[in-house]
């Protein structure tokens, strides 16, 4: 491979340094605009071989896997450039769909860590690693502790070692839970019912709350729960959540300050209920999922928590029936927070209703700018836009929007 000398001319939406070279972009990860370095390899995806000239914006990793570890991609710049860097991937996502707009300040919502983690265990060489793969790679680093997790996720990798011992190749999810660690894991083989036994001992000797093996729970110690507003939700084995509390927290108050007075809200794609618990201690609340377990504990918890104003929980899939006009008739304010494919079905169908409020929360600027195009033309005015960083030293923002017509 040859190397070439580059000067760095912008961070692309990946989080890799942006250059050209015989009239084509190529990305190098690990640097930063303004900086000259020499890069080799094929293709657009470039490997740092040598920092020439560094950038006065550069930062010291605070992580000794930085650089070999695919999961951050920016400890390595400073926060304030790294924060306009962030804010400008939504203003861009929405002036390519022709909406200009002022994206306000970052948040910070990295809090205390991320409370959950996808680890990969690997037999290799006859040892149990557990850890992140390699950028682009399928090369596994043990890793010991990883610093941007929440304290209580400390044992994780240890967890994942242990459990390999017993499953072989498998991906573990670990998430904290106020009742303790939830663990769900995905083994490559079958689990045969005489296994059982021995692998519910690893809850008592790794003080797990749960273990769940390929979607079936094995044993409980105490149920994983979460505090959501003034509920207290059962987790549902391998259920999601947002990545830091903070980032729950962050989100769930943009939502209620766009929401307003609004006295009957939809809450699409509610999952176990972030915003719904909370949006009901002042607002009737309809929450709709495609995840059946996920509103099996919305509901069970509604049924538990004095306080709140009416909610109702319907498993639905939203990208295959979105509610329709008809349904929303009473509806004054919509929250609709979709996986990263956004709500284009849901947006088309808000469009031709009559709900004055509609509040955006996304984890995608792409899908998210497509269905505020879709919003804006079909006649809503786009108050505010807000971007929020739970997945720090990541490409990846979260995005909440109030809509108004």
């Amino acid at each position: 491979m040859t190397e070439i000398t580059l000067r760095i001319e912008a961070m692309g939406r990946r989080g890799e340094g942006a250059a050209h070279h015989a009239g084509r972009a190529v990305f190098v990860p690990g640097t930063l605009p303004g900086e000259q370095v020499r890069a080799t390899g094929e293709g657009e995806r470039l490997a740092l071989m040598e920092l020439e000239q560094a950038s006065p914006e550069r930062a010291a990793p605070f992580c000794p896997h930085y650089g070999r570890c695919g999961g951050c991609q920016l400890q390595h710049w400073q926060e304030e450039p790294y924060r306009a860097w962030k804010a400008s991937l939504v203003a861009a996502a929405l002036a390519g769909r022709g909406i200009e707009t002022r994206v306000s300040e970052v948040i910070d919502a990295h809090g205390a860590g991320r409370r959950r983690v996808s680890l990969h265990v690997r037999r290799l060489d006859g040892t149990v690693t557990a850890g992140f793969m390699e950028p682009r790679s399928h090369a596994l680093i043990d890793i010991g502790r990883c610093p941007i997790l929440e304290p209580a996720l400390a044992p994780a990798f240890d967890i994942g070692r242990a459990l390999g011992t017993k499953l072989g190749d498998c991906d573990v999810a670990v998430t904290s839970t106020m009742t303790g660690l939830d663990v769900s894991v995905r083994a490559e083989r079958k689990i045969l019912a005489r296994e059982h036994g021995h692998l519910a001992g690893f809850v008592s000797t790794l003080k797990l709350a749960r273990l769940s093996v390929n979607g079936e729970v094995i044993a409980t110690a105490a149920p994983p729960r979460l505090r959501l507003g003034k509920a207290e939700v059962a987790l549902p084995p391998g259920g999601f959540l947002q990545a830091t509390l903070l980032g729950e927290e962050t989100l769930a108050q943009l939502v209620l300050d766009a929401v307003g007075k609004a006295r009957h809200v939809a809450d699409l794609f509610c999952g176990v209920g972030p915003f719904a618990f909370r949006l009901a201690e002042r607002a009737k609340v309809d929450a709709f999922d495609n995840d059946r377990a996920a509103i099996t504990a919305l509901d069970a918890a509604v049924r538990t928590t004095p306080g709140l104003k009416p909610v109702t929980a319907e498993t639905r899939d939203l990208f295959r029936a979105p509610l329709v006009p008809n349904e929303m008739k009473h509806t004054d304010a919509v929250v609709f927070d979709p996986p990263r494919a956004g709500a284009e079905a849901q947006a088309r169908q808000l469009v031709r209703s009559g709900v004055k409020t509609v509040v955006a929360v996304s984890c995608d600027a792409g899908s998210f700018a497509r269905d505020a195009a879709i919003l804006v033309e079909g006649g809503y005015a786009l108050k505010r836009v807000t971007a929020v960083d739970q997945f720090k030293w990541s490409s990846h923002v979260e995005i909440v929007a109030q809509f108004t017509r």
